[in-house]
């Protein structure tokens, strides 16, 4: 029987021994009253002459000992009941709270394997795309790290935006970076992939399918990881991919991208190893960074990209649009390159002859 059955069952027996122990106190009240009226009935006959009326006085005496007696055992029936009752509601008391203590242990336990469940599912994500990451990555053979000589083809730009639990405005940012473009010299030689919502699927499925020669990210990161969004259509805690991870990534191809931006808080850290193993140039954050001013560098960069400026020029122009917004000089984004290039040499958009 479950808790609810013994609540149910406890207030009908604390309602029997309420009535029990009313009709008890109702005989003893009666028993009280039939005791008075015989004694007043045996004074008035002590009291009379007449012996008519003493026999009289003395009959009705008798009559109301005789009902006093009567309403004295009913209440004494009546009181056995109400304590058999009383006996009862502490049984069902017991077993009551007894029920309550396993149904808690129960909740408990099914709360914990639903805890559990969730995990393993988390875990076996995390696990799919690490997995996929290893497998892409045993794919290829050496990168190679030198810049590749300009082609007659479009400059190619992966963006990738994510902000799972919906607190930045990254797809206005895409906007901005297109609208930039668009309105550039040289908007023909440009051809954007714009993936909102962006997953770690996004970023495997674009760097083999699009050949990006850049690959930019705008979301949530620090010093050691990205946050990416799982495939999931309401808020959610984003998923976080290891610095490390992220990199094998983007080196996981036949022709790596040539310049990596990560538009996202203190992503400055990560730049460093990017330019040391995997690309000529990359782009971060030094600290925190607002979403305004995240939005104002990208679309001044994108904007000198497409007008044909070097890698440096585009990104000083970028920092200097920061600056006379008010930004501290500490505070602005910061540009690495690998060793043997140089970013005031590198056009991206550049026509042909």
């Amino acid at each position: 029987m479950g808790s609810q059955q013994y609540r149910g069952e406890l207030e009908r027996k604390r309602k029997q021994r309420v009535d029990a122990e009313k009709k008890a106190g109702e005989y003893r009240n009666k028993e009280s009253k039939k005791r008075a009226e015989a004694a007043k009935a045996r004074q008035e006959a002590a009291k009379t002459s007449s012996a008519t009326t003493a026999k009289t006085k003395l009959s009705r005496a008798s009559q109301r000992d005789k009902e006093a007696a009567s309403a004295g055992s009913e209440a004494n029936r009546w009181q056995t009941k109400a304590s058999g009752y009383a006996k009862q509601e502490a049984d069902i008391q017991a077993k009551l709270a007894k029920a309550e203590r396993s149904e808690a242990v129960a909740a408990e336990q099914k709360r914990k394997r639903e805890q559990a469940a969730a995990e393993r599912r988390a875990a076996a994500e995390r696990a799919e795309t690490d997995a996929r990451f290893s497998r892409t990555e045993h794919s290829v053979g050496e990168a190679l790290r030198e810049l590749r000589a300009p082609k007659p083809e479009k400059l190619r730009v992966l963006l990738l935006g994510a902000s799972s639990e919906g607190d930045l405005r990254v797809g206005r940012e895409q906007k901005r970076i297109r609208a930039a473009v668009e309105s550039a010299l040289h908007r023909d030689l440009i051809e954007l992939d714009v993936r909102p919502a962006a997953t770690a699927s996004d970023l495997l499925d674009g760097i083999t399918k699009f050949r990006p020669h850049v690959v930019h990210f705008s979301g949530h990161s620090n010093e050691d990881l990205i946050v990416f969004e799982y495939e999931n259509d309401d808020p959610h805690e984003g998923h976080r991919v290891p610095a490390r991870a992220f990199a094998r990534a983007i080196a996981a191809t036949d022709d790596p991208p040539l310049l990596v931006l990560l538009n996202a808080c203190k992503s400055a850290g990560q730049i460093d190893k990017l330019v040391e193993d995997v690309v000529p140039f990359a782009i971060g954050m030094a600290d925190s960074i607002a979403d305004g001013d995240a939005i104002n560098y990208a679309a001044q960069f994108y904007a000198s990209i497409a007008n044909g400026q070097s890698v440096r020029s585009a990104h000083l122009a970028g920092q200097v649009a920061l600056e006379m917004a008010g930004l501290d000089g500490a505070e602005l984004p910061t540009l690495a390159s690998a060793a043997d290039v140089d970013p005031a040499t590198a056009i991206l958009v550049k026509p042909a002859a």
